[in-house]
């Protein structure tokens, strides 16, 4: 008596939706740390040591060393004009400028006192802009903020050449410590909002 040969397996529909989906889930969990590697590596880099001379600078305000490096720059003539924006609004120009700073220097200074976010930032950026018709901008705020900050400023000044000039600051220093990685874990996902369109509300998250 012969014996009846064994069907081929073939797994079922559920079987092959799993399956789907894992690989699927496999793929966007591995690109997603890739892109933060890379988010790491680039929150880490330091500031060009050449930058171009611009028609402006911008400071987001937010974290240590953004105002001081963007008064360095402006000393060093690297731009014609320079925003702090985000500026507290108890803060005055005596708190904010050097002593020293020569009055030819501070009168080259806004204060922006009316964003409370990076997109706030954007549009009293824009502002500015228009009324001191810069064409060519220096960005300063800290190097896990910035690309965020660019996705902004690019939607509110699409004419405008941009220039990163990041800042590193302490807490950037040991990036793999705990409430480091949570800084910028955090910054990862606001900057995946950002580049979807999701993060549109006025709360503050300026970084």
């Amino acid at each position: 008596m012969m014996r009846e040969a064994a069907r081929p397996y073939r797994p079922s529909r559920l079987h092959r939706f799993v399956v789907w989906w894992f690989k699927v889930g496999l793929l966007v969990s591995l690109a997603l740390c890739g892109a933060f590697g890379w988010f790491v590596y680039d929150a880490l880099r330091p500031a060009p040591a050449i930058t171009p001379h611009t028609d402006g600078i911008v400071a987001l305000t937010g974290g240590q060393g953004r105002v001081d490096m963007s008064l360095r720059l402006l000393m060093q003539n690297r731009g014609d004009k320079l925003l702090i924006s985000g500026v507290d609004p108890q803060a005055s120009q005596q708190d904010l400028l050097p002593p020293r700073l020569p009055d030819t220097l501070k009168d080259r200074v806004t204060l922006g006192y009316l964003a409370r976010s990076t997109i706030e930032n954007a549009s009293e950026t824009a502002a500015w802009v228009a009324d001191n018709h810069i064409h060519t901008l220096t960005v300063v705020t800290a190097g896990y903020h910035m690309r965020r900050a660019l996705v902004e400023l690019r939607r509110t000044l699409p004419g405008v050449t941009l220039y990163a000039y990041p800042v590193i600051p302490p807490a950037l220093e040991h990036p793999f410590h705990k409430p480091t990685l949570r800084l910028l874990l955090r910054e990862f996902a606001k900057w995946l909002g950002a580049l979807a369109g999701f993060v549109r509300n006025p709360s503050h998250s300026a970084g």
